[in-house]
């Protein structure tokens, strides 16, 4: 059985993509950083279910607990076949003259550092000249990466391009060492992220801006991820694939 490890797996798309990872028959880590109860439950609808799963704690922003997260993953099951890079924060809407240093090094340190750290650590696991079966990495980017969110989260969105950035180079670097890295971008999910940044309404704000004229659903953006995690997208590495609605 493959492993994944997904990160900030406790709610929202992490939650629906560690349910369809487990149904497509991988053990599944939940990670979480302090909400330990919503991690158990999506563990326990996991076991339920027939699936496998674990939940580890561990705040991606920190080196020191990412390493411990990885360790402890190939500690249980011995392996790491896949690594979905989720977790994540959005900050309350503010235009970039507003933002304070603070916030910028906390939104960097959770949305690219930690996701680097955590590639570093899942390449030593997977590739094949390190002793590894080869593997897959899914970084979760946003649309945000393409259009900037002027006036609402634009350090958000340099993350978000960060990441792209990442996944680009990163898919060439590990390519020959057996590992497919890719992305998803998704926009206007229907997730608790939106109240975290002051907002819990904005999708129906937008949403006759978006050509589907709705929000997404995390179980939609989960589809994607499960196919870039596959072997039924063995031929692509370095692609994006946009769960928008369109836009």
């Amino acid at each position: 059985m493959k492993t994944m490890l997904i990160t900030g797996a406790s709610r929202g798309i992490g939650a629906a993509t560690a349910v369809l990872a487990a149904a497509n028959e991988y053990a599944v880590v939940v990670n979480y950083n302090r909400n330990k109860a919503a991690a158990e439950a999506v563990v326990e609808k996991i076991q339920n279910s027939g699936g496998k799963a674990i939940s580890l704690q561990a705040d991606v922003s920190k080196e020191k607990e990412i390493i411990r997260l990885f360790e402890e993953t190939e500690s249980r099951f011995g392996r790491l076949d896949t690594l979905i890079n989720n977790a994540g924060i959005l900050l309350h809407q503010k235009k970039l003259a507003e933002m304070d240093n603070t916030r910028l090094q906390e939104m960097f340190e959770t949305n690219i550092i930690g996701p680097m750290l955590c590639c570093r650590e899942a390449i030593k696991r997977m590739s094949i000249t390190q002793g590894g079966n080869g593997g897959t990495i899914v970084n979760i980017s946003s649309i945000a990466s393409r259009t900037g969110a002027a006036f609402e989260y634009i350090d958000y969105a340099a993350t978000k391009g960060a990441m792209d950035s990442l996944t680009i180079g990163l898919a060439k670097e590990v390519a020959e060492e057996g590992i497919r890295v890719n992305s998803v971008r998704p926009a206007f999910i229907h997730t608790e992220i939106h109240a975290a940044g002051g907002e819990p309404d904005r999708i129906n704000r937008l949403k006759d801006s978006i050509p589907l004229k709705r929000g997404g659903r995390a179980e939609e953006v989960a589809e994607a991820i499960i196919w870039l995690a596959s072997e039924k997208s063995s031929y692509s590495t370095g692609i994006f694939v946009d769960v928008t609605g369109g836009r």
